[in-house]
């Protein structure tokens, strides 16, 4: 069977962390900060289970038939992502939301940025990031 190089593939790796956080903007009242971010303010904390998939898609290569080897992308995320983010406080222990509210959308950002950097330019990257099974941001779009 030939293949042709015309033809993009997507590889998708799912992954899994689970992090706290508190929505809360520093510049804003109390009063306002509960109206606006509800439970999500609680001073406490929150946390969820986050569900990641990282989509990388490209050409297949010639002599090796993969868009990118799985266990280079997996190594890749768990070194960036997970080893970072999983059982944190994101705005305590993660230093990328030290000033950004690390909303699900701000988090699928910080983590697409991560990843972009190391994985090569001539791929594209797409992010899903499950907040729960209701709730997920796609970034970009």
């Amino acid at each position: 069977m030939n293949f042709s190089e015309d033809f993009k593939t997507a590889v998708v790796r799912c992954e899994h962390f689970n992090s706290a956080h508190r929505l809360h903007n520093k510049s804003w009242s109390d009063e306002k900060n509960k109206s606006v971010f509800g439970k999500c303010n609680n001073p406490n904390y929150h946390g969820h289970n986050y569900d990641l998939e990282v989509k990388v898609i490209g050409y297949c290569d010639a002599e090796t038939g993969y868009v990118i080897d799985t266990k280079i992308l997996s190594d890749i995320i768990q070194d960036e992502v997970v080893n970072r983010f999983d059982h944190k406080n994101l705005n305590l222990d993660v230093d990328f939301f030290k000033d950004i509210n690390p909303t699900v959308e701000n988090i699928a950002r910080v983590i697409y940025n991560l990843l972009r950097a190391k994985i090569a330019p001539h791929l594209e990257l797409k992010i899903k990031l499950y907040e729960t099974s209701r709730n997920f941001v796609e970034y970009p779009i």
